[in-house]
């Protein structure tokens, strides 16, 4: 499976399928193959953040210069792996779990006010201002039992959606 134009065998793609946690079926894991295989045009095995760039809806993502982060240099098992998260099988925690990764900004596994508000400007910077931004994130982590010198964990950042969520019902 090191080389991206060689064919997957049936022991590759139940591989895959135990490192996605069986999130998608034989044949989405060959239609993956086949598209990670257009991607990386030089055959390396890997596909490189210019290559995910010539995807057009990557590249108009306002989050895509962070994916890029995640995303570079992935081998196809990883690239399966990445893509898992926006599975309709994946679970709450799984989703969770990568947009804490998109969160922490400089990867020591704790996300700041700072990151939270970084990653927001860019997903809403024409919705909402950056003052209402604060506000808003201010009231979510004191809901949840934290301050904006909060420094947050995964599990903290779940606990802060659980609490919103909660409050929404």
């Amino acid at each position: 499976m090191g080389n991206a134009s060689s064919m997957l065998t049936q022991y590759d793609i139940e591989e895959v399928q135990e490192h996605c946690n069986k999130l998608f079926s034989q044949q989405e894991i060959v239609s993956l193959f086949q598209k990670f295989c257009q991607l990386d045009r030089n055959s390396k095995g890997f596909i490189s953040a210019d290559e995910f760039l010539s995807v057009p809806e990557f590249a108009m993502n306002p989050l895509s210069q962070r994916l890029l982060k995640m995303v570079d240099g992935l081998n196809f098992k990883d690239f399966v792996a990445f893509l898992s998260a926006f599975s309709a099988k994946a679970s709450l925690h799984h989703k969770i779990e990568f947009i804490f990764k998109l969160y922490d900004v400089d990867c020591n596994r704790k996300v700041s006010f700072n990151h939270i508000i970084e990653v927001l400007g860019d997903l809403s910077s024409s919705f909402i201002s950056d003052e209402e931004r604060e506000q808003v994130l201010c009231q979510l982590l004191q809901e949840a039992g934290y301050t904006r010198n909060s420094l947050l964990t995964l599990d903290d950042c779940i606990k802060v959606l659980l609490t919103f969520l909660i409050n929404q019902a």
